[in-house]
This record gives C-alpha cells, sequence and structure tokens, in this order.
C-alpha cells in the first residue's frame, strides 16, 4: 500500500508544475532557469555527501551526455513553460505528456526497438486525440494553436532528454545523473536568458516563492517520489500512472485558476491519455519507457 500512496503522491505534486508557472510572473526561460536552479542547488549537497566518488570518477563521454540530456531538459521546459502563456494548462500538460509516444517511435528508428500492433494502435488513438485538440486551438485563434505547438516540442524535448537517460543511467547512479542534469540544464537556460536580455531579479515577491515551489514541489518532491516508487512498481505502472497530471492540472486549474476546458480539449485529452495507456499497458512496454515524465 505505502508504494502506491508514494506513487500517488508524487503524481500530485507534478501536477501542480503547471499551475505555479502560471502564477510566476516572470518569463518563461527565467522561470525555467529558476526551477532547475534551485532544484540543482538543493540537490548540491546530497550529491557530494552520497555520491561523490561517482562524480569524481566519471569518464568523458558519461559527462558529455549527461550535459547533452541537460540540453534537451533545458528545451523542454523552455518549450513547455512557453506554451502556458498561450493556451490552457488543459491543452498544454495534456500534450506535454505524450513524450512517451516520441520515446517509443525514436526507439524504433535509433535502435530498431520493436513496436507491437498493440503500441501502434496507442499511437494513433493519441495522434487523433493531439489533432482534436489543435481543432480546439485553431479555434481559438493563432496564439492558441502557437501554445499546442510549444507543448508538442516541449514533448519531442523531454523524449530526447529520456533516451539518453535510459543508455546513462546502465552506468551511472541516479543521483549523479539527475543532479548533472538539472545543473547542466539551470546553466544552459541562464546563459540563454541572459543572452536574451532577460533580468534575472526584480519582480514580485510572490514570483520568487512559486519559483522555489516549483522546484521543490514537483521537481524535487514528485520526481524523487516517482523515481523511488520505480524500485517497487513496473515501471510501466508508473508510466500509466504520470497520466494522472494533466487530469490533475485540469482540476487544479479550473479550481485556482478559474480555467474551464473546452469540450473539444477534453475529448483530445481523453483521446491521448487512453491511447497511450493502451499502448503501454502491455507487459512487454515496461522496458520501452522510463517513467520520468518532467513536466
Amino acid at each position: 500500500m505505502q508504494k502506491y500512496l508514494v506513487l500517488a503522491f508524487g503524481v500530485a505534486c507534478v501536477a501542480f508544475a503547471a499551475i505555479f508557472i502560471r502564477l510566476a510572473d516572470a518569463p518563461p526561460l527565467v522561470i525555467a532557469a529558476y526551477r532547475l536552479g534551485i532544484a540543482a542547488v538543493v540537490l548540491a549537497p546530497v550529491a557530494w555527501w552520497r555520491a561523490s566518488r561517482e562524480l569524481l570518477n566519471l569518464s568523458g563521454r558519461q559527462l558529455l551526455l549527461a550535459v547533452a540530456s541537460g540540453a534537451f531538459l533545458a528545451l523542454h521546459f523552455g518549450l513547455w513553460i512557453a506554451s502556458l502563456d498561450y493556451t490552457t494548462v488543459a491543452s498544454s500538460v495534456v500534450l506535454v505528456t505524450a513524450s512517451p509516444i516520441f520515446v517509443a517511435v525514436a526507439s524504433y528508428l535509433l535502435w530498431r526497438e520493436k513496436i507491437t500492433a498493440r503500441v501502434a494502435g496507442g499511437i494513433a488513438v493519441s495522434i487523433v486525440g493531439a489533432v482534436v485538440i489543435g481543432l480546439g486551438n485553431w479555434e481559438a485563434g493563432a496564439g492558441s494553436l502557437l501554445g499546442a505547438g510549444l507543448a508538442l516540442g516541449g514533448a519531442m524535448a523531454v523524449a530526447g532528454y529520456l533516451l539518453i537517460g535510459r543508455r546513462l543511467r546502465q552506468s551511472m547512479g541516479l543521483l549523479s545523473y539527475v543532479f548533472l542534469t538539472y545543473l547542466s540544464a539551470a546553466v544552459i537556460l541562464l546563459v540563454v536568458a541572459f543572452a536574451s536580455g532577460q533580468r534575472m531579479g526584480g519582480y514580485p515577491g510572490m514570483t520568487y516563492l512559486w519559483f522555489v515551489l516549483l522546484a521543490l514541489v514537483p521537481q524535487l518532491l514528485g520526481h524523487s517520489s516517482l523515481n523511488w516508487a520505480l524500485r517497487f512498481v513496473p515501471a510501466t505502472m508508473v508510466t500509466i500512472a504520470v497520466l494522472g497530471e494533466p487530469v490533475g492540472a485540469t482540476a487544479l486549474a479550473f479550481f485556482i485558476l478559474k480555467e474551464t476546458p473546452s469540450w473539444l480539449e477534453i475529448g483530445g485529452g481523453v483521446l491521448i491519455l487512453a491511447g497511450i495507456g493502451w499502448a503501454f499497458s502491455a507487459p512487454t512496454q515496461s522496458s520501452a519507457i522510463k517513467a520520468q515524465n518532467h513536466s
């Protein structure tokens, strides 16, 4: 029972991410940089205490892959957080949660990992759902359609992050990997933010509170709980469980932000989540996706 409670707690924590982002009065790159920067700072003493020997003995290839993984994670957060400026929480979170589909397709193209008929069917259903959400955003205007595109771009970026992580985690401990990835992503985001002329200070006091909560609740508590659960439940189960994030985020947006999803968003979201759940509920798919949804 404990493992399922921890899993549910992790999903509930990550569902708050979109809400904290919407409440933070700052540009997307700044929000993303603070989220990952604070997370990396909090992790630093723990990583040094528990994994200093491994960190000091990593090969150049491992370090390079960790930085590449961080680059994809930085791109993911930059695109996804930007999408929330243009479209609804429901559309954005559902579309960015479609990353398992991109991981499955990329795994086939890169490593010829088999795509079963069940996975192919789930992908087809999810694509239909994405089209339905796209139609809803089209009706809402070009801005909403841009937001949907940014969210899908965020899903593709996190797929790259997960694919590198799958390979790198075979030779690197979780704590070392997460710390280096968060740190490199934070540095990349800071560099891009400064280069584009965005200021890192001077925001309202409450915005800094949202930055801290964003780093602590969905990033550290949420993802740590999901990663802990992976030790005790199949990865497939965790993958399917995190599909509860869009449901939770949409409900929170309704009560906190007074944002009501359209019927097209609800219908498209149901199709996407059903397609992913169907595709990855097969036992043979348990190794196909590492359930580390990073919204």
